[in-house]
C-alpha cells in the first residue's frame, strides 16, 4: 500500500501496517507526475502512485523506528521553544531601541547584571509592562526548555550512537540528538557520501554534453534543523584546538570562514559514519582523507569479501570528494582592458 505524504500521513500508515504489512510513503519532492498533471484528483493521484509502485520507481520516504520518531518530536519542540524564546528576547530589544535607551553595560542583558540594569531604566508604562510580560514568557520558556532537555538527556543515554557523535568537538547533547533524529538508521546509506547528499550538504552539479560540471552551493535538501546544528558545531569546533582547528583554518584564509564550514561538514566524523556500531568512541580524524579516519574499519554496510564489489573496490580505492576542494582554489582575475 502507498500513501502520500500529508499531515497526518505517519499516523495512518502506523495503522494501515498491521493489516496491509507493507506500507510505502511517496516523497513528495521527488513524485512529479502528480504535481504536474493536467488533472488532479484523489483517483488520478491515487492510480499513478500505484502504478509507480509496481513498476518500482516510486521514491519513498524512511518512516523510521518508534524511538527515532520520539527523538525527532523532541528535537522539534525544543527548536520551536527556542523560537519563541527568542521573539520574546527581541520584544525587549525593540523596547530599548524604541525609547533610546542606548546599549547595555552587561553582556548578557538577560543575565543577573543585564537584568538589574534594565529595572533602573526609567520606561513608559506601556513600554514597562511589555518588558516584564516578555521577561515572565523567557523564564517559563526556560523552565520547559529544561525539561526537554532533561527527557533528551534521559533518552540518549542508552542510545550509544549518540554518545558517538557527541565525542566531535562542538556536538552537545542537544545536537547529537537532532543529528541523530535527522539520521535515524545510518546503515541504510550505502557509503558517507549518500549520508552527506541526505542531509544537503552535497554541493549542487550541472553538466551536460562534454561540457566541464560546474558546481554550485551545497543542494540544502532533508533537515534544515539537521543543517543548522552541525554548522553551530563547526563553527565550535574550529575554534577548538586540533586538527579540525587546522583544516578549517586552511580553508578559511582561501574562501573565508562561511565557505570554510561546509568542507569541515562534509569530512567531519559524524558524516563519515562514527555513529556506527563497532568504531571506536574517540574520534581521529584526518583532515586530508575526506572525513575517513586512519586505522578504522569501513563504512557500517559491510560487503562480503569475495563479492564483486569488494574486488572492484579493493582494486580501485575510493577517491575522496574533491566537490568542495576545486571550489576553494581562487579563480584567475580577469584582465582588463587592451593588455
Amino acid at each position: 500500500m502507498v500513501l502520500e505524504a500529508t499531515g497526518g500521513a505517519l499516523a495512518i500508515a502506523r495503522i494501515l501496517e498491521r493489516y496491509a504489512g507493507r506500507v510505502v510513503m511517496a516523497n513528495p519532492m521527488a513524485v512529479r507526475a502528480i504535481a504536474s498533471a493536467k488533472a488532479k484528483t484523489d483517483r488520478l493521484d491515487a492510480r499513478t502512485l500505484a502504478r509507480l509502485l509496481a513498476a518500482g520507481f516510486l521514491p519513498s520516504v524512511w518512516l523510521g523506528d518508534e524511538r527515532t520518531r520520539l527523538l525527532r518530536r523532541l528535537v522539534s519542540r525544543h527548536a520551536q521553544l527556542i523560537r519563541q524564546r527568542t521573539r520574546a528576547k527581541n520584544q525587549i530589544h525593540a523596547v530599548l531601541q524604541r525609547t533610546l535607551m542606548g546599549r547595555p553595560p552587561a553582556s548578557d542583558l538577560f543575565g543577573k547584571r543585564g537584568r538589574a540594569w534594565l529595572d533602573d531604566q526609567d520606561l513608559p508604562a506601556d513600554e514597562r509592562e511589555t518588558v516584564q510580560a516578555s521577561l515572565r514568557h523567557v523564564e517559563f520558556l526556560d523552565g520547559e526548555l529544561r525539561l526537554v532537555d532533561r527527557t533528551i538527556a534521559e533518552q540518549i543515554l542508552s542510545w550509544p550512537e549518540v554518545r558517538r557523535i557527541m565525542t566531535i568537538p562542538g556536538m552537545g547533547a542537544t545536537a547529537a540528538a537532532g543529528v541523530m533524529a535527522a539520521i535515524g538508521d545510518v546503515r541504510r546509506f550505502p557509503t558517507p557520501r549518500h549520508l552527506v547528499a541526505y542531509l544537503g550538504l552535497d554541493a549542487r552539479v550541472r553538466q551536460s554534453g562534454s561540457a566541464p560540471a560546474r558546481h554550485g552551493g551545497i543542494s540544502k535538501r532533508g533537515s534544515s534543523e539537521a543543517r543548522h546544528l552541525l554548522v553551530e558545531a563547526a563553527r565550535a569546533a574550529i575554534r577548538t584546538p586540533g586538527p579540525l582547528r587546522a583544516f578549517g583554518e586552511r580553508i578559511r584564509a582561501r574562501r573565508g570562514a562561511n565557505i570554510a564550514t561546509v568542507p569541515w561538514l562534509e569530512s567531519s566524523p559524524c558524516c563519515a559514519g562514527i555513529c556506527s556500531p563497532g568504531r571506536r568512541t574517540t574520534p581521529s580524524l584526518d583532515p586530508l582523507s575526506s572525513g575517513r579516519r586512519s586505522g578504522s574499519s569501513s563504512w557500517p554496510p559491510e560487503t562480503p569479501a569475495g563479492s564483486a564489489t569488494a574486488t572492484r573496490s579493493a582494486s580501485s580505492p575510493r577517491r575522496p570528494s574533491t566537490a568542495w576542494s576545486r571550489r576553494s582554489e581562487p579563480r584567475p582575475r580577469r584582465r582588463t582592458g587592451g593588455s
